[in-house]
């Protein structure tokens, strides 16, 4: 279970401890690769997705080829045919993992957003430049979190075993369980329950539910469920299908021979199995995705299936053949035994039958078996057994063949030779057989009837006593060079060796020379020629072009990276390693068997013991947990140590190995040094204050409040002191202190000696309109009157006034009206223009104005003096008389004159035009001809408008102001 790691109180001199935040939160041997699933990080390539494969396969390989570290892809076959994977070869689109947590770019959002936001111009909806700041604040601090409590957790899910992924887990073996005992659960009714037959099967089930427990011994990469697999009839081990497919082209072509690379696709060349080396014809190239028992090609993904299988019973014959199929579902590996009940007697058949399971139908009743050995003497007397009885052990005295000697021996091979010649004399008398201990008779003398002489040419009948004679005649049998024939007479013994000289080739054909015959010619030519191998060249001197096979070791390194190929040079991919490694847990209890070059990416198994390390606190035992790698989980039971200045036990967590950030370490000298990564080590830290709660009091008693133990004494509550001044109208300002008291019976309330003292002056409220302040410093009572002069303005607010402030203070309305006035006339304008004629006074002006104006009829000509008054209330109005009228209508008539020349000038000018427009359009006269004229009479007025008009205003004006000064 997940302990939540508990907050350490440190004091300030020590560096704080790093406290994370708690993070919410298979096993068998492996016949077929490993077991164990893969890390989450590591991810692999299907060698069917090697580039070029199908253009490449002719092609010498250098070794395995490998894909780690690149993204998964869908495997294709070796022939362009696209493979669908596991589960029907579903295609699935590409998922992008976006995994929880801060986004990478969240930061530069933030920061782009408030550069954005200082960028942008201030309006009425633009945010204040302290609104945008403590945006951009709040902003980092909440990265700053994210990533603080992403490391947390990192730390935590390496310290502490996680809850959540124990109940994940268990989930997981539950759901695994029921579709084992689902696929089990025909064989199971035939068996009532016994599985002990189905070990090795459930166990290829059991891989095949686990990430990463089967794997590809080609590619040494994972067996994914949506990938599709070839699974080996021999040994049973899972392949991916384009790892296979260019297995077998590529030992098929290395398997030909180069000369017979043109009819490679005619000839049936078998390929092995990677694993097993079991032999499989050109023809059994797998080409089609098929479940285990072979029905379904391409079958669909179920998770309630069997990864790979179809769901249907198996149905496949048993091995060895008994007549019935298997009753499981179809599944990974070897079928199990057959199940079926049969009735059948023992091997000696002595035995009443018995009714027997079939795959053990083959019993012993363990009577003597009793049947006669070999030796013929005998009884068989083991208990009843299969097949022949096993020879006779009993031993008995027997001679040899030829009876010279006789020897203890088994008497289950009677027949045996001494080393003795027969020495028998032959029928011719003279001699004795030479032959080593025989059977039967010796046989006719060797040296008797007719014989040759040594070349073979002559025939002589002697007796076997005498030699066969010389015949005189040349040997003439050729000699060991093969060309040339003996040239001596007839002789015994070898002939003698070649010694004529001829024109020599050497072995490889290169060169010539002459020399005796019987010598061999060897250049010192080293041949060229790359071995079988096509890796080492032959370097044989005077090779005639069978070059031997390379008989130098492989030496390449495996795919497992941990062992090189033991075999002889050769072409082509090496085969996969066959050593295997346990990967075990801490405590060795558990393990798993991966494939040799697994066990770097094979997460260890999860042991189920408990972890039996002694605790490394001051505890006598440390809280239970797995077993599992590296430093045990910090300890997170109370300390309970006692403290030394209160006596108290610590109820803190265990704080015996505390993670403390080490300071001091090496800063960088500059930019181009990459910081490196803050390192935590564990230390014990001491135990914290003291919690305990203690009521104490603080120092000007204003509250009693529990304090922590480590903190008791006396203190201040951070309140204002509140208390009394002598002034009697402040109090003390002070932070809570100590207050002597000098008499009791003033009270609490009453200051000490240790309170301010008041230093402000008199902020008491003064009189209505007084605005000096008191001039006597704080004090209890009444102020003073007010006896400075205020300066004030009269009530025209021309003329200063200084009157005593007590006066104003004290005055009356009436009595401020007089102290406001100055004596002097009003200089305001009332709304005729006129100035007021009152003295200096409040308020409105009064509107009585009699000064005299002057008055004039609309014309202008007619002008008489009234009251200012009067004219302003439209009490009297001048008319104009008979004279203005008569000047009136002179002027009128005098304008419409004016107006009507102007009109018949205007259209004497346009008639003009129209006629020279006219004239124009007709087109131009010779040249000897004159143009016509129009000759255009101008008129008096026209001739002297500009004289006259000026004239007959300068009239009119004169006349105007003749007849208005009359009127005056």
């Amino acid at each position: 279970m997940l302990l939540a790691p508990q907050f350490i109180s440190l004091p300030s001199p020590l560096p704080l401890p790093l406290r994370p935040s708690p993070a919410p939160g298979l096993r068998g041997d492996s016949p077929s690769g490993s077991v164990g699933p893969r890390p989450a990080q590591t991810r692999s390539l299907p060698c069917g997705d090697l580039p070029g494969m199908e253009a490449s396969w002719r092609q010498v390989a250098g070794g395995r080829g490998r894909a780690r570290g690149r993204a998964t892809a869908a495997p294709s076959s070796g022939n362009g045919v696209h493979l669908r994977g596991a589960g029907g070869g579903r295609e699935k689109g590409s998922v992008g993992a976006a995994g929880p947590g801060p986004s990478p770019g969240g930061a530069a959002t933030a920061a782009a957003a408030g550069s954005s936001a200082r960028r942008s111009p201030s309006g009425p909806g633009a945010p204040q430049p302290s609104a945008a700041n403590e945006l951009m604040s709040q902003r980092k601090f909440e990265e700053i979190k994210k990533a603080n409590q992403a490391a947390a957790k990192k730390l935590v899910e390496e310290h502490f075993s996680s809850s959540s992924e124990e109940e994940g887990d268990e989930d997981f073996e539950g759901k695994q369980g029921k579709i084992v005992a689902n696929t089990f659960i025909t064989y199971t009714t035939q068996t009532d329950g016994d599985i002990r037959e189905l070990e090795r099967t459930k166990q290829y089930v059991n891989e095949a539910f686990q990430a990463g427990a089967m794997t590809c011994l080609i590619c040494i990469a994972s067996v994914k469920r949506n990938q599709a697999v070839w699974s080996c009839s021999g040994c049973f081990c899972i392949f991916h299908m384009p790892c296979i497919q260019k297995w077998a082209k590529d030992s098929q072509f290395l398997i030909s021979s180069p000369l017979t690379d043109d009819d490679f696709g005619k000839r049936d060349y078998s390929w092995p199995c990677p694993k097993c080396r079991f032999e499989y014809k050109r023809s059994d190239t797998p080409s089609r995705y098929y479940c285990y028992c072979g029905k379904i090609e391409d079958p669909p993904l179920d998770p309630w299936l069997v990864p790979h299988s179809c769901g249907q019973v198996c149905e496949r014959e048993f091995k060895p053949p008994c007549g019935h199929k298997c009753l499981l579902l179809c599944h990974p590996g070897p079928c199990p035994p057959c199940p079926k009940m049969v009735t059948t007697t023992c091997y000696c058949k002595k035995a009443k039958p018995i009714p027997r399971r079939c795959s053990a139908k083959e019993w012993s009743c363990q009577l003597p078996c009793g049947r006669k050995l070999l030796c013929g003497q005998h009884k068989c007397e083991n208990p009843c057994h299969a097949g022949s009885c096993p020879p006779c052990p009993r031993v008995s005295r027997q001679k040899c063949v030829c009876g010279k000697q006789v020897a203890e021996r088994s008497c289950a091979s009677p027949l045996w030779h001494c080393d003795q010649v027969c020495g028998k004399t032959l029928p011719c008398g003279n001699h004795t057989c030479e032959r080593v201990c025989h059977v039967g008779v010796c046989g006719e003398c060797p040296r008797s009837g007719k014989r040759f002489c040594p070349c073979q040419k002559s025939k002589f009948s002697l007796p076997c006593t005498e030699d066969v004679p010389t015949c005189g005649d040349s040997c003439d049998k050729v000699l060991e060079c093969g060309i040339h024939r003996c040239s001596q007479r007839c002789h015994r013994g070898p002939c003698e060796t070649c010694r004529q000289e001829v024109e020599k080739q050497c072995r490889c054909g290169k060169h010539t020379k002459r020399m005796p015959c019987h010598k061999p010619y060897l250049c010192e030519t080293k041949c060229v020629k790359m071995r079988d191998c096509q890796k080492h060249q032959c370097r044989r001197k005077c090779c005639p072009g069978n070059c031997p096979p390379c008989d130098q070791n492989c030496g390449r390194t495996l795919g497992c990276r941990n062992h090189k190929c033991p075999s002889v040079c050769h072409r082509g991919s090496c085969y996969p390693c066959p050593e295997t490694v346990d990967v075990k847990c801490s405590c060795g209890n558990t393990k798993v068997t991966v494939p040799c070059g697994r066990e770097r990416t094979t997460r260890p198994p999860k042991c189920k013991e408990q972890c039996s390390r002694p605790p490394t606190c001051h505890h006598t035992s440390q809280e239970k947990h797995r077993c599992h790698f590296g430093s045990c989980p910090p300890c997170h039971q109370p300390c309970q140590k006692v403290l030394e200045k209160c006596g108290h036990l610590c109820p803190a967590p265990c704080h015996d190995q505390a993670l403390i950030k080490q300071t001091g370490r090496h800063q960088p000298t500059g930019p181009w040094e990459q910081p490196s990564e803050p390192a935590f080590i564990q230390t014990a830290l001491p135990c914290p204050p003291c919690q305990v709660p203690i009521p104490m009091e603080c120092l000007g008693k204003h509250e009693v409040s529990p304090l922590p133990c480590h903190a008791v004494g006396p203190y201040s509550c951070k309140r204002v002191c509140g208390r009394t001044l002598g002034c009697q109208n402040h109090t003390c300002m002070k932070e809570c202190h100590k207050v002597t008291e000098v008499d009791a019976s003033t009270g609490k309330n009453k200051a000490g000696p240790e309170c301010l003292q008041c230093e402000e002056g008199c902020s008491k409220s003064r009189p209505p309109g007084c605005p000096h302040p008191c001039v006597l410093p704080c004090h209890p009572g009444e102020c003073p009157p007010c006896v400075q002069m205020l300066r004030i303005k009269c009530h025209c607010k021309i003329t200063s006034l200084y009157v005593e402030c007590r006066k104003i203070t004290t005055a009356d309305v009436n009595e401020k009206n007089l102290l406001s006035c100055c004596k002097n006339q009003c200089p305001k304008e009332l709304p005729c223009g006129h100035r007021c004629k009152e003295m200096c006074h409040p308020g409105e002006c009064p509107f009585n104005c009699n000064q005299k104006v002057k008055l004039r009829c609309p014309c202008k000509r007619i002008k008489k003096e009234l009251q200012c008054n009067k004219v302003r209330e439209n009490q009297i109005s001048i008319e104009c008389d008979t004279t203005c009228k008569e000047m009136k209508r002179k002027a009128s008539e005098i304008k419409e004159a004016e107006a009507k020349a102007a009109l018949e000038e205007e259209k004497r000018r346009q008639q003009a035009e129209l006629e020279a427009f006219e004239n124009r359009l007709k087109g131009r006269r010779k040249k000897n001809r004159k143009r016509d004229e129009v000759a255009v009479e101008l008129t008096l007025w026209q001739k002297y408008r500009y004289c006259l008009l000026p004239l007959g205003a300068v009239v009119v004006l004169v006349f105007a102001w003749y007849i208005a000064y009359d009127v005056d």
